[in-house]
């Protein structure tokens, strides 16, 4: 419900960006983040930083190469994000504030009741957790392809 002490959580206008997270939100992601690789040197990127930038894709859904220039470089937010979808530390974020949200809400950590429409269903089939990631990564051609259409104009 939106009452004034509500508005007032919610405003982010003293944010750079709306997408950028406040320091309570950081303070709930930072220990989630796994530190460096031992023998490494120092990380020379401000983490916070570069969660901003995956927010801020994720939330305009703009492509990579439109980052603005005061985040870090594209390729450091994207190299980030890709490490952390294989070691799977954005799906540990994901589910650690999920459960903290339901035990706010004084719901239990895990849902007991679902609903499945057929929109769901048809989603599912077409690749389900993998869309996320598939929407952010630059389109491929495929070689098959490829071979078609270069077959087909060799042919006439």
């Amino acid at each position: 419900m939106w009452t004034v002490k509500n508005r007032a959580r919610y405003n982010r206008d003293r944010l750079r960006y709306p997408s950028d997270l406040t320091d309570e939100e950081w303070a709930l992601i930072e220990p989630l983040i796994p530190p460096g690789k031992p023998g490494g040197g120092k990380r020379r990127v401000d983490l916070r930083e570069v969660v901003n930038g995956l927010m801020y894709v994720l939330s305009t859904g703009c492509q990579w190469r439109a980052i603005p220039k005061d985040l870090p470089p594209r390729s450091t937010v994207y190299g980030y994000f890709d490490l952390w979808t294989w070691d799977r530390t954005l799906d540990q974020i994901h589910h650690t504030l999920y459960v903290s949200c339901r035990e706010q809400a004084g719901r239990e950590p895990s849902p007991t009741a679902s609903v499945i429409d057929s929109q769901t269903v048809k989603s599912a089939e077409k690749g389900g957790a993998q869309s996320t990631r598939m929407a952010m990564m630059r389109a491929r051609r495929s070689r098959a392809r490829n071979a078609i259409f270069s077959s087909i104009h060799k042919a006439c």
